[in-house]
């Protein structure tokens, strides 16, 4: 135990972790941290974040939290996220600087409590999930923030609220009542109205399916008329399925890269300014500035089911200060079977601050 090798993995990690704290080795502390670290993603945070707390590792923790930040939607829907202690859960519904639609973390947060009913042997009802989840959690749900349309269709048939709850909130939906309702009533920090998504496409943007195979790549260049920072993009998907990506955005010029991102993405319905489409957001783990005038191009190798595709695209974007100009990739020149080009394919949207 006090020789500096160790071979570490998912299933002795907390053992060695319980044993440089007990007997004071540090540089056996220092690899557990290291290997956290490295292993450390959205799927895996929610299993890391408990275990840095307990044993005081800061850094981690807080390193946990810039994961959960910024990747909220992934992290809530991992494995790890439905057994969690009721105490975590609280520290983050009420944390403001997440980054996911409300309703995505209700629907995180009703099916923890449907979990927990479960383990207990408890029949899942609305009055027996409140009961489990606690005025905190459910205070800290930001229903004012939410769609009429989602907050009827999802948090009515929970049953989770009680009638006057509802009736409040349904008035300030709609505008009918300025009264306070209870519960926080601005969007949280981290998904604020400073994030604007630019559509590319026209009103029809639904055409054939894409096919995706390892013969085929999905890519675009473009270029910005002001220094900006880019958050993410969204990608087409189809109805209920996942898919795996593989992203990066390089300088045209210089060939350096500026950001790759790399995981599983869940599709879902996003609604955009013309039109609602299933698809995914690809949010970016660091700030990645956009200089003015300059040639990126944009790849993605998409493994997944067909998805929808985009049609009727335009080669320039005003996106409210900032104009985002649309030019065929190098890929589309060199041989590949490039799927995507300023009229047709993927990258319905590009989310900018």
């Amino acid at each position: 135990m006090y020789s500096d090798e160790v071979n570490l993995n998912g299933s002795n990690v907390m053992a060695v972790l319980y044993l440089a704290k007990k007997y004071m080795v540090p540089s056996l502390a220092d690899k557990y941290t290291e290997y956290l670290q490295d292993n450390l993603d959205p799927s895996s945070v929610f299993s890391i974040l408990p275990s840095a707390q307990k044993y005081e590792e800061k850094t981690l923790a807080d390193e946990c939290w810039q994961v959960i930040d910024k990747q909220t939607e992934e992290a809530v829907k991992s494995d790890g996220f439905a057994t969690i202690e009721r105490s975590l859960l609280e520290a983050v519904v009420v944390r403001d600087t997440l980054t996911i639609e409300e309703i995505e973390l209700f629907k995180a947060v009703d099916l923890w409590a449907t979990k927990q009913c479960e383990k207990q042997g408890l029949a899942a009802d609305g009055a027996t999930k409140r009961r489990i989840l606690g005025e905190e959690v459910i205070k800290g749900i930001r229903f004012p923030t939410m769609k009429q349309e989602d907050f009827g269709s999802v948090v009515l048939d929970s049953d989770i609220l009680r009638k006057k709850e509802i009736v409040s909130l349904v008035k300030r939906l709609t505008s009918a009542s300025k009264t306070p309702v209870g519960f926080p009533e601005t969007k949280r920090s981290g998904f604020g109205e400073d994030i604007q998504r630019c559509c590319r496409f026209g009103p029809l943007s639904k055409c054939l399916a894409s096919q995706y195979d390892s013969q085929t790549t999905d890519a675009i260049s473009f270029s910005v008329d002001k220094d900006i920072e880019l958050r993410g993009v969204c990608l087409f998907g189809s109805e209920n399925n996942t898919y795996q990506v593989e992203l990066e955005i390089k300088n045209t010029k210089n060939r350096t890269r500026l950001v790759s991102k790399t995981g599983n993405f869940a599709s879902k319905l996003i609604q955009c300014e013309k039109y609602s489409y299933h698809g995914f957001e690809v949010m970016f783990d660091q700030k990645v500035i956009l200089a003015k005038d300059t040639r990126y191009w944009l790849r993605a190798d998409i493994s997944g089911p067909d998805s929808l595709c985009g049609r009727d695209g335009v080669s320039c974007v005003n996106c409210g200060d900032v104009i985002i100009t649309f030019l065929e990739s190098c890929y589309s020149f060199l041989g590949a079977v490039n799927q995507s080009g300023v009229k047709n394919g993927q990258f319905p949207e590009f989310l900018i601050a």
